[in-house]
Formats: structure tokens, C-alpha cells, sequence
């Protein structure tokens, strides 16, 4: 994983880059507005840490840039402006989360594994998890094409990630209420798709929990 990290206190930035990398975060820095937008542009990060208050430019007005360009990396705020109405603020602006400071490292690696793992929305038709873009509208992964139903159990998986999918619920949401397939539609189906992961090279894999269901992780 490797996050940006846009913060004009450099002690502070140091320690928490340290802490990071000791967690295997590789971690860039920027100590002000103009050369974190330069960097934050480039959409080559997992996630983007943004203090509000920065020389040259907000975090604020960097976090306007990138939505405007359409990068939907991940972004957390740090500030020390605690109120409500500065949180809800720049979650409105597109931001993911929100850290006060001052933070304990362990909780902002914590909120950056969580927006991580979000899936992206980047439109209404297209959703993205890991390696993995899920074009709906022309039915493909990763420009592979899917049947319907692949489609149905991708958008489940991927809207869900890491967490666990029973077969049941999978038979309900994309063979319908009252359906009478069993349980090797399912089975079926999940083979073909791995087959699909494996041959596209993807790091996300479908792991089985027996008895329980499934859930996509990455590798």
C-alpha cells in the first residue's frame, strides 16, 4: 500500500511516515499545499492524508482539485478544528474521513485500511474494488465479459468486500424470491468467476468459509 501524506509540521510528519512504514505503508511526503496537489494528481496512491491547514494551499482546495479531476482516491482529513460543522464540511466535499488531531498513529492506520477497503463508486454504472473494475452497464470485469448473473454476484461481492456471503443469500438476490435452484447454481457459477480472476491475473480471489458462504478478498 502507499499513501500520501500532506503535512506542514515535519517533525510530526517524520514520526507518523516511521510509524507507517513500520506497518508496511510505504509513505510520501509533501510539507505543503502546491507540491501535495502536484503529487495527489497523479493517482498513483491508495489513499491521500490531508492537514486543512497547509502553506500555499488548503487541503481543503486540494481536496476540491483531485474531485474535480475525477480522482476518487481515498482521502482523510486531519485537523485540529474538531466542530461538527467542519466535519460534515468536507465530507460533503468528497472526503472520506475525518481525523482530529492530535490522532494516535494506530487509529489513522486504522481509518486508512477502512476507506482502503471501501469499494469506489466511480459512476453509477461502474464499481471498484482491489485490481477489479465492475463496468454494469456493458456487462464486463475488467473488460472480460459476464453473463447477467455473473454480473448480479460481482456487484454482491464487490459492494461487500471482506465480508461474508451465504449461498442462500446469493440464490435470493440474483435467482429471485421463491426460485428453485440449489446450491450447485452457486457453485457454478463461483468456479467460472474464478477462473475469470485467475486468467485476468487479478489479486483478488473468492475465498470459500466452509459451511458458511464466501467473501473477495485480496491477496
Amino acid at each position: 500500500m502507499r499513501v500520501l501524506y500532506v503535512e506542514d509540521a515535519e517533525l510530526l510528519a517524520g514520526a507518523v511516515k516511521h510509524n507507517l512504514e513500520k506497518q508496511g505503508i510505504t509513505t510520501d511526503l509533501a510539507n505543503n499545499g502546491e507540491d501535495g496537489l502536484d503529487l495527489a494528481v497523479k493517482d498513483i496512491y491508495d489513499c491521500v492524508i490531508l492537514d486543512i491547514m497547509l502553506p500555499k494551499l488548503s487541503g481543503t482546495d486540494i481536496l476540491k482539485r483531485m474531485r474535480e479531476k475525477n480522482i476518487q482516491t481515498p482521502v482523510i482529513m486531519l485537523s485540529a478544528l474538531s466542530e461538527v460543522e467542519t466535519k460534515v464540511g468536507h465530507l460533503d466535499k468528497g472526503a472520506d474521513d475525518y481525523l482530529a488531531k492530535p490522532f494516535k498513529t494506530a487509529e489513522l492506520i486504522a481509518r486508512i485500511k477502512a476507506v482502503v477497503r471501501r469499494p469506489k463508486t466511480v459512476d453509477a454504472g461502474i464499481i471498484k474494488y482491489g485490481d477489479l473494475a465492475l463496468d454494469k452497464t456493458n456487462a464486463t470485469l475488467n473488460g472480460e465479459q459476464l453473463t447477467a448473473k455473473e454480473v448480479e454476484i460481482m456487484t454482491e461481492f464487490m459492494k461487500n468486500p471482506e465480508n461474508l456471503i451465504s449461498k442462500e443469500h446469493l440464490l435470493v438476490k440474483v435467482w429471485g424470491e421463491g426460485n428453485i435452484c440449489d446450491d450447485n447454481y452457486v457453485e457454478t457459477y463461483i468456479s467460472r468467476i474464478r477462473k475469470l480472476l485467475k486468467r485476468i491475473k487479478s489479486h483478488v480471489k473468492i475465498v470459500t468459509v466452509r459451511g458458511l458462504g464466501y467473501k473477495i478478498m485480496e491477496k
